[in-house]
């Protein structure tokens, strides 16, 4: 997901093997089997995740999807609100409720749980429990526990929540960041976040483009697949703002900033910082990141968006309208 390039069907079909396995292992462990299921959609980030298709390659069975949309209201950069314009839902008894979105501030997400289980307790019927599926930040983290207490006063079985991270947990910016472009409580970030072992090497290793870089390692989930023309205009807005202030930016701690650390970090703070056990293997991945990083900081921020901007542009002109 570091390749803002995928888009459409692929990137799509990129989440799919990840989500089969893990819904494989959850129906495994569960302990009435996970054999239905009902599906909570959340309009338009939640229009990537395969659920409905991994549903069916693990053998569940699914009972009804349900749709809801909810939507940020951005002025100026900054989050004034959330409006439900659209819901179709679907209640039954002892629900177990799959939903895949992105979590950045959890504001949209604890809207949208609060309006769905209001329409189950309305209809007299119940969650069992909800598994989730994230390109997410830490604040699900808090969001969930604060809402398995609530939803317990009213339905003491509720057995709380499964949520699957793809790439780790990530942090979201308070601010604009060391360059200003970015946005607070949207944009995402590694520091103070548990990023998988995984994603890291996959973008230390990542010699197309300086992924590293990128906006918030992903962009919003409905534009890349449906709104392609959309989410091509903020990609490259993205780097055309980066570009206007390079000049100025303080490189050194713009790096830092997006890798969470001092680049002059040794190998057991690394560990400590994000959270891992020492081993052959991260030892390699601390090496390989090292070596991505002075690369990166060999180069010229100006320079880097430009290409930034002429790989796009090869990329994906083609999506937009003429």
């Amino acid at each position: 997901m570091a390749s803002p390039e995928v888009v459409g069907f692929d990137s799509y079909a990129a989440m799919l093997p990840s989500t089969v396995k893990a819904l494989e292992q959850l129906k495994s462990m569960d302990r009435k089997g996970l054999d239905r299921v009902n599906i909570l959609t959340i309009l338009r980030g939640g229009l990537n995740y395969p659920l409905e298709e991994a549903c069916h390659r693990s053998g569940i069975m699914l009972s009804d999807i349900s749709f809801m949309s909810c939507e940020r209201i951005i002025r100026d950069g900054v989050i004034t609100g959330l409006d439900v314009k659209y819901e179709q839902t679907h209640t039954e008894p002892d629900c177990t409720l799959l939903i895949g979105d992105i979590i950045a501030s959890g504001a949209t997400l604890k809207l949208c749980l609060k309006h769905f289980v209001d329409r189950f307790r309305a209809n007299g019927h119940s969650i069992r429990k909800i598994i989730f599926f994230t390109v997410g930040g830490t604040k699900a983290i808090g969001l969930m526990e604060d809402m398995t207490a609530e939803i317990r006063t009213f339905w003491p079985d509720f057995e709380g929540f499964q949520c699957v991270f793809y790439e780790g947990c990530f942090t979201v910016y308070e601010d604009r960041g060391v360059t200003g472009v970015n946005i607070p409580d949207i944009d995402f970030g590694w520091k103070g976040g548990l990023i998988t072992p995984e994603f890291r090497k996959y973008v230390a290793d990542y010699t197309y483009a300086p992924a590293l870089l990128e906006k918030c390692i992903i962009y919003d989930g409905g534009a890349r697949r449906y709104k392609i023309g959309e989410h091509v205009e903020e990609v490259t807005a993205y780097w055309q703002d980066l570009l206007a202030v390079a000049d100025g930016a303080d490189y050194t701690a713009f790096l830092e900033e997006k890798i969470g650390y001092s680049l002059d970090t040794g190998y057991e703070q690394w560990l400590q910082l994000n959270h891992y056990e020492p081993s052959a293997r991260m030892y390699g991945i601390y090496a390989s990141e090292q070596d991505y990083l002075a690369c990166l900081a060999s180069q010229n921020l100006r320079e880097i968006c430009l290409a930034r901007l002429g790989q796009i542009s090869n990329d994906l002109d083609k999506y937009l309208d003429n």
